[in-house]
């Protein structure tokens, strides 16, 4: 037995093998799973975007859909939960301010409808889940076209 040792970019290195595509019934699953991901939201009021995000990372070389469906969601959420919340957040401060000289008091009505934009991201991204679960092709409204073109190019 001798004392050598194995330098270990001498050994032989394994082929690379390209990513397994997914079997269709992950592709919906896990597709659905980065729709439902803006339930992440009520709990951590930022984390939906970011499961998408890892979704996105970790099945973009797998299957298309998934890429397709994950980053569309973490856009989405990004605009609709993220950026209303700050609205809305941006609004109540505005009224508040405003409600010592009475003006405030006639802005809060908005305040309260920009409140509801965050609530209706989270159901659109439940009827995404759910169509996207059933195998449809489901594309959020401005943002699906959006993120299916920078699929394509890239």
């Amino acid at each position: 037995m001798t004392n050598e040792t194995i330098n270990p970019a001498s050994a032989p290195q394994p082929p690379y093998t390209p990513p397994q595509p997914m079997a269709p019934g992950d592709e919906r699953t896990w597709a659905m799973m980065s729709h439902l991901s803006v339930l992440l939201n009520l709990v951590t009021g930022f984390g939906g975007p970011i499961a998408a995000l890892i979704i996105y990372l970790v099945y973009k070389d797998r299957s298309r859909l998934v890429a397709y469906h994950a980053l569309q969601a973490m856009v989405f959420q990004l605009i609709w939960w993220v950026g209303g919340g700050a609205l809305a957040g941006i609004s109540w401060a505005v009224s508040g301010a405003l409600s010592v000289v009475f003006i405030g008091l006639l802005c809060m009505p908005f305040a309260c409808i920009l409140s509801l934009l965050p609530l209706g991201g989270l159901i659109y991204g439940i009827v995404g889940a759910v169509q996207t679960n059933q195998g449809q092709d489901f594309r959020y409204w401005l943002v699906g076209d959006w993120v299916r073109g920078t699929l394509i190019d890239a």
